[in-house]
């Protein structure tokens, strides 16, 4: 297997991928995710946005995506002024490269074309006073991802890592984060074949447009880039005294014998999808540290005389030890199946149908705004009928965000740690 490598390195090479970032969202941000077709097939802007309103509610931030299939870094910032900028983003994420590439081997002028349309792009985001997270491209698929012959997946990967390189180099000059979504993905793929087999994707089934699982790599690549911290709380239980207490958004209702019940109002991410299914976000988890870096639920339990203690969380049980339990346990991790599950796969249904109807929203109508300019650009009758279309439409955006915020309601559920003899 071509990509094959020792476990020990891809855990380190795993843990290395994202390096700490300062925050950069402030509460009542707007979030424009920008792209190609794969930000258009809307799944690691989905999982980006829903992250935000369930894991931090208390940022409220709204975010709008403006994927556009076969476009490239130059064709964005051809439209950026009329489609993008008058939402009034304050926090943009880019995400090009896969088709500047042009599907062949790097050289000096994709090089140069790719700069340029990125740089307009940052210039012209900097100067709206927006912070852009400049994305790398992804990858190409080593085994679904096929063009003139068997190594091009090479070739090609080794093309988008170059265009990467780029977008590291202009977001250090101007002071933004990057994120290495290309370094994520391809540190998943090795490790995710190297355990399932070089026949599961990590780039889709056409080696270009991954699936669930790859899109949550995408995610974690931009929200960590965002300097969230991932804490998502805190659950701590007094076995001996029979107190517990919660925070980060969860608050104890009642606790006594071990038994506590919570309401939360912040939700651990949550997962779909069985341990080898590509078109779930289960499968990548041992392969990528979104668990460990940005979806950390603790539940600490202190005083427990046993050394093991079995912990039910929602319709499953399982059997910690003592000093598992006493170091924390990561709720989140350990029981993909959990009382959020249904709320937050509420809100991921909010928010997909709100983002289905952003692209239509800019493909269908408002970027055909700039055919008028020419003879009717001064008429004012022409302007103003214009503005109010846009507003019309942004209104309806904000109503869908609205419904999308309130689908995060507060979940009541019962925690129950037993010692075992």
């Amino acid at each position: 297997m071509r990509f094959l490598l020792c476990l020990s390195v891809l855990f380190a090479m795993l843990t290395s991928v994202a390096t700490a970032a300062d925050p950069i969202l402030k509460k009542g941000d707007r979030l424009a995710i920008v792209g190609d077709s794969i930000t258009e097939q809307k799944l690691y802007s989905k999982y980006i946005e829903t992250y935000l309103l369930t894991c931090y509610p208390e940022l409220e931030i709204q975010c709008f995506q403006f994927g556009w299939s076969g476009e490239r870094a130059p064709g964005f910032a051809a439209r950026m002024e009329n489609d993008l900028i008058p939402w009034k983003p304050t926090v943009v994420t880019t995400c090009y490269g896969m088709n500047d590439g042009s599907y062949r081997a790097y050289d000096d002028r994709i090089g140069k074309a790719y700069e340029d349309g990125m740089r307009r792009i940052v210039d012209r985001m900097k100067m709206a006073g927006a912070t852009v997270v400049v994305g790398s491209p992804g990858v190409v698929d080593s085994f679904t991802w096929r063009r003139n012959d068997a190594d091009f997946d090479q070739v090609y990967n080794d093309n988008l890592e170059r265009l990467g390189q780029i977008a590291q180099t202009l977001a250090k000059e101007n002071g933004f984060p990057h994120a290495d979504v290309f370094g994520a993905m391809k540190q998943a793929m090795i490790s995710a074949k190297a355990e399932l087999g070089e026949e599961y994707p990590v780039a889709g089934g056409d080696g270009v447009h991954p699936g669930r699982n790859g899109h949550l790599v995408m995610a974690y690549a931009f929200l960590k880039a965002m300097g969230l911290d991932g804490n998502i709380g805190t659950v701590t239980v007094d076995i001996e005294s029979g107190k517990s207490e919660a925070s980060g958004g969860h608050k104890v209702i009642s606790s006594q014998n071990g038994s506590v019940e919570l309401e939360s109002t912040r939700y651990p991410f949550c997962f779909s999808g069985n341990e080898k299914d590509p078109n779930g976000t289960r499968s990548i988890l041992p392969h990528s540290p979104f668990n460990q870096d940005l979806n950390r639920f603790t539940l600490t339990v202190t005083n427990l005389s046993s050394d093991q203690a079995d912990v039910t969380f929602g319709t499953t049980t399982k059997t910690f030890t003592k000093e598992q339990l006493s170091a924390g346990v990561n709720l989140a991790a350990e029981f993909i199946d959990n009382p959020f599950v249904a709320p937050f796969n509420r809100v991921l249904g909010a928010v997909g149908q709100k983002q289905a109807s952003e692209t239509s929203m800019i493909k269908g109508f408002i970027t055909n705004f700039r055919q008028l300019r020419g003879p009717l650009a001064d008429d004012p009758e022409v302007q103003a009928a214009l503005a109010t279309i846009r507003r019309k439409m942004m209104e309806t955006n904000d109503a869908a965000y609205a419904k999308a915020k309130a689908a995060v309601e507060p979940v009541r559920y019962t925690l129950v740690i037993k010692p075992k003899s």
